[in-house]
Order: structure tokens, then sequence, then C-alpha cells
């Protein structure tokens, strides 16, 4: 939707228009999944007129009760993208997924970056062979991304390297407060830029360095609720997919099992679509596991980190 678009809007003339543009709320579908107060914070537009902005949004767009046969055709518009693993892919239900936020929680080493750097390559393949036909935006906490990588799975698969980086728009997230303003921008950049997927790796790093103490978790645990539900809102209003890692952390109590548990307690919990487990496995293998998901089945898949990507890994 464009500025034009926008002016359609109830108690939207050219000026409003162009505030809510320059605030990132570009199209009908963003401003109706934005808190309103969020939007007049950001727009320095009244929150009465805002009110009624947001209401003539959701209108327009039918949002209101829906029947769960209505809900069952809005997915239909849902996509989804090839891993690389026909193990994992069947694992995900046929691939990271559109309209929902995945989670890959591990500890160091286990393959969460190599399978978000991997989906950089095979998003932008065409819809019929597993894309999703767009470009990337990368958000690095930690200084993973390396884009010699990138070209290498590109160049494997027989894909243009070059043309894949240029692609992948990469922001480089220095401390929590860096990565809220990289998250806000999101809702401008990616319909502007045909940005089907988004990568945040990894979410909780900043978090968990910055608020440091019990008498700080509150805090750490609100602002992080609230970078989580704007990459949710963010997958519905432009069918996209997000996906984020996360870290563990160690369970000294635990005598028996895995003594790690994902970081971020319940807010991360609660926030991703699917949150998938990864931990090594013998002989250079890995093994993906869904811990919760609205409808994927817990079950096991196992994969190998190659020249390629990710691929699939045959049984011990």
């Amino acid at each position: 939707m464009e500025e034009s678009d926008l002016k359609n809007l109830p108690g939207v003339g050219p000026a409003t228009a162009t505030k809510l543009k320059n605030a990132g709320f570009t199209t009908a579908e963003a401003i109706s999944v934005t808190p309103p107060k969020e939007i007049s914070e950001k727009t320095g537009i009244g929150f009465n007129t805002v009110l009624s902005i947001v209401n003539g949004a959701r209108e327009t767009l039918g949002i209101d009760f829906m029947t769960a046969e209505d809900l069952w055709k809005k997915r239909q518009d849902m996509l989804r993208c090839t891993i690389g693993s026909e193990n994992l892919n069947q694992l995900m239900g046929g691939g990271i997924e559109t309209q929902a936020m995945t989670e890959l929680i591990g500890e160091y080493g286990v393959g969460k970056t190599q399978i978000c750097l991997s989906l950089c390559v095979r998003v932008q393949q065409p819809v019929e062979n597993g894309g999703l036909a767009g470009k990337v935006v990368y958000i690095d906490t930690e200084g993973t991304f390396i884009p010699e990588r990138v070209f290498q799975i590109a160049e494997t698969l027989g894909l243009d390297p070059h043309e894949t980086l240029a692609n992948i728009f990469l922001a480089r997230a220095y401390n929590s407060s860096h990565q809220e303003l990289l998250t806000e921008h999101l809702f401008k950049f990616c319909p502007e830029n045909n940005v089907k997927l988004v990568v945040v790796d990894s979410m909780i790093g900043h978090f968990r360095g910055e608020y440091v103490g019990r008498e700080n978790l509150s805090e750490r645990q609100q602002k992080l609720n609230s970078q989580l539900h704007k990459l949710l809102r963010l997958t519905e209003a432009y069918n996209i997919a997000v996906v984020i890692t996360n870290q563990v952390q160690a369970n000294p109590t635990a005598f028996f099992g895995d003594p790690n548990k994902p970081a971020g307690g319940n807010v991360m919990a609660h926030a991703s679509t699917h949150r998938v487990y990864l931990r090594k496995g013998g002989k250079g293998t890995r093994i993906a596991t869904v811990i919760d998901s609205p409808y994927l089945p817990e079950e096991k898949a196992r994969f190998k980190i190659t020249e390629g990507g990710v691929e699939d890994a045959g049984e011990e």
C-alpha cells in the first residue's frame, strides 16, 4: 500500500500519511497490528486520531471476529522455505514458514548460524524451487555472520554468489537498544525491499550481557518481550518468515538428562511459534528436536553441516 492508499483511511490526510510513512507504517496491515500508543509515540499524532486510524485500518482489512474457515483461507497464503535437509524440512512441516517465528535453540557450535546462513541463500530462490523469491535482513548481535560462508553455500548450489550476497541486508547490533532500533525499522524496510526472511542471531545475547542480576530481570524480560512481539507482528503484516536463535543456560541442579535449558524463560517460550532444540550427535552430525509448536509433532531429525549448508545425515 502506497502513501496515496493511506490517505483513504479515516483521519489520514497528506500530512498524516507522510508522518505514518516516515515512522515505518506504510500499509494498513502494519497499522492494524501495532498498538495505537506505539504509533502515537513514533509519529507525534494525537492518540485519539491514531485510534480512529487504527480502527479504520482494521475495518478496511476486515480484522474483527473471523470464522475458522476465514483463518484457514488466510493461511493458504503461507509459504515455506526449504532448509536444505529433507529431514529438517519434514520435521518443520515442509520448511521454515511465513506468518510465524521459528526459534533455533542450542549451545555454541551446534549449527544454529549455519542453518540461518543456508536459509539466507535458499530464500532467494523462486517459490517453485523451495524459496520465497525475496531478500533477507540479518541482524547479527554476536559477529557470527561470515560472508565467505554464504559465498561458499551459494557457489555449491550453483547460484551467483555475488548476487546472493547483494540480496542480504546485514545489520550489526552492538547493544540491546541498537537491536530495538533495528527491529522497529523493519516495518518500513521490509516491504520497501521485498524482504521475505528476517534473521536475528542471537535474540537474547545482548540482554543477558547488559541486564545482569535478579534485580534487573523484570526490566530485561519486558524489553525482550516487546521486541519479540514486534517481530511477530512483522510476520503477520507482511507474510514473511522470522528466524531467531537462542542460547542455552546450564541448570546445575539437573542430575539426569540434558542440563541445559533455553535462555529467556517464559517470555521466549511463549513468543515463538516453533521452537527447535539443536544438539550434537555422533560422527559430526546434529540432531534437531521440535520442543514446542502449535501443530508440529515433537519429533527428531538428523542432519549435517556441509559446503552447501545443511544436508541429511544417515542414522548412526
